[in-house]
């Protein structure tokens, strides 16, 4: 099974002291199950780029504790350089990597913002897909007067007002911008002259705000220490338009100013197939795909051979993630992957057997990732433990609810199914049949395990009156 994982990249605003911007990302690193990928610092800009991964369930708390230490470190107050900024920690934006939805970071993006308020006291502004007003969408928009504007304008100005916390900016950490968002490129080409202003005149030919590309955000940037002036982008669908028609024109436009460009950097990391769709545009290789890439090749086969092998041993391991609820989850997968397959050789409509394929495969991490949360809520301080541990546990009792109903309406399809298709694929839908009712028995010990452990309530009683009205139902075979 893919790894659900989230890219997040936080910005900081400290690009000149590299012991500042190291403990920084060691702070994000101690978090167990954070990896960080790259760290980039710019003394122009003065500001830092540290691009991590984590599972869902991770992701928060390792921005958390970056977060805490760029308070600790860093003092707008201080802060000089050539990039807009309204807070120590400017921006975090969370990017599903694998096995995750651009929904579920909007959810992450709430919840480090509601957290960076309680447990920090920086107020926060939610953006792109995150977003609660349609103005901050874009993130220029709400750092518009950096700062230095929105310490003065905060508690007196509607329109500045935070989307979590107080109207009460941080006296020295200011506010963070939080979001969910797909993947982009930042993407910075330098030019051969200190003349700030001709990187600006480049910067709104191409930037969509100004009638540019649809998928650029692009400024002109003085690189002082180095005697060039830069334009600076961000490339938000390098698909649609992808970073050698971005280069090209930037070339272009900078030839007509009688400049040549020095040069170009990517900051944070670039996709691989950024790097292919460039080579087939320079190379121009005949007939180019992405399995001509050796490594392209490599996973794949090394996924088609380990993916059910990874889960099992997974599985056996005395770990309790992922547990029966994952198994569950995976017996539904099966279940559903059956019927598409029978569905389609019977010239019959596969599609909805394959969104609950999609659904029930999502079902499998997200169970783990359940289980992983109750066993965090349970490791802190005793005397603060209780929330957390009857949130984790709601947590915990929703996974396997709605494995339990998509598995039942699963059943019925596949009742349908057998009805539809010739007889000679009966034994695949019998063996589908199985494991559905597998995991929906399966499912639904796990969520009464779960209620043992809840206390009365609102919640309780709603899950128990969703399994008593699908026993209600009766049997389905």
């Amino acid at each position: 099974m893919a790894r659900r994982l989230i890219e997040c990249v936080p910005n900081f605003s400290e690009g000149r002291d590299e012991e500042k911007v190291r403990a920084i990302s060691q702070a994000i690193a101690s978090v167990p199950g954070a990896v960080v990928l790259d760290l980039e610092m710019d003394s122009d800009h003065h500001r830092s780029v540290i691009t991590f991964v984590a599972p869902p369930d991770v992701a928060v708390e390792a921005a958390l504790a970056g977060a805490a230490k760029a308070v600790e470190l860093i003092d707008l107050r201080q802060h000089r350089g050539a990039h807009p900024r309204i807070g120590a920690l400017d921006v975090l934006p969370f990017v599903p990597l694998s096995g995750v939805t651009l929904e579920e970071c909007v959810r992450l993006a709430e919840s480090a913002a509601a957290e960076l308020w309680r447990r920090l006291r920086i107020p926060c502004y939610l953006y792109e897909a995150a977003a609660r007003r349609p103005e901050r969408v874009q993130l220029e928009n709400i750092r518009r007067g950096q700062f230095e504007a929105l310490r003065e304008e905060i508690g007196t100005n509607p329109d500045r007002a935070p989307d979590t916390g107080e109207p009460v900016i941080h006296p020295t950490a200011g506010a963070t911008v939080v979001g969910a968002r797909k993947f982009l490129i930042a993407y910075n080409i330098n030019l051969r002259t200190p003349d700030v202003e001709i990187a600006r005149r480049i910067a709104k030919a191409i930037r969509f705000s100004s009638g540019g590309y649809r998928h650029v955000k692009a400024m002109g940037v003085d690189l002082a220490s180095r005697g060039l002036a830069q334009v600076s982008m961000n490339l938000t669908d390098f698909e649609s338009t992808p970073a050698h028609r971005v280069f090209e024109t930037v070339k272009r436009e900078a030839e007509r100013h009688g400049v040549q460009v020095a040069g170009s950097e990517i900051v944070g990391l670039i996709p691989r197939k950024a790097l292919e769709m460039t080579a087939e545009f320079y190379l121009q290789i005949e007939n180019f795909n992405s399995s001509l890439v050796l490594e392209n090749r490599l996973e794949q086969a090394m996924e088609e051979r380990g993916g059910l092998k990874e889960f099992l041993d997974a599985l056996a391991a005395p770990a309790g993630a992922p547990g029966g609820g994952s198994a569950a989850a995976a017996s539904a997968a099966m279940a559903a992957a059956l019927g598409a397959m029978v569905a389609r050789l019977a010239k019959l409509e596969a599609a909805e057997f394959e969104q609950m394929r999609a659904f029930f495969t999502e079902a499998v991490e997200r169970d783990a990732a359940a289980f992983r949360e109750v066993m965090a809520a349970y490791r802190r301080p005793k005397e603060e433990r209780q929330p957390y541990v009857e949130s984790a546990l709601q947590g915990a009792t929703r996974v396997p609810l709605e494995v339990f109903v998509k598995a039942r309406e699963l059943e019925a399809r596949l009742n349908e199914l057998r009805a539809a298709a010739p007889a000679k694929f009966s034994s695949d839908v019998a063996t589908a049949q199985a494991l559905a009712k597998a995991a929906r028995e399966g499912a639904r010990a796990n969520v009464e395990i779960n209620l043992e452990s809840l206390p009365e309530g609102e919640f309780r009683a709603k899950v128990q009156a969703a399994l008593a009205e699908a026993a209600d139902s009766g049997p389905l075979s």
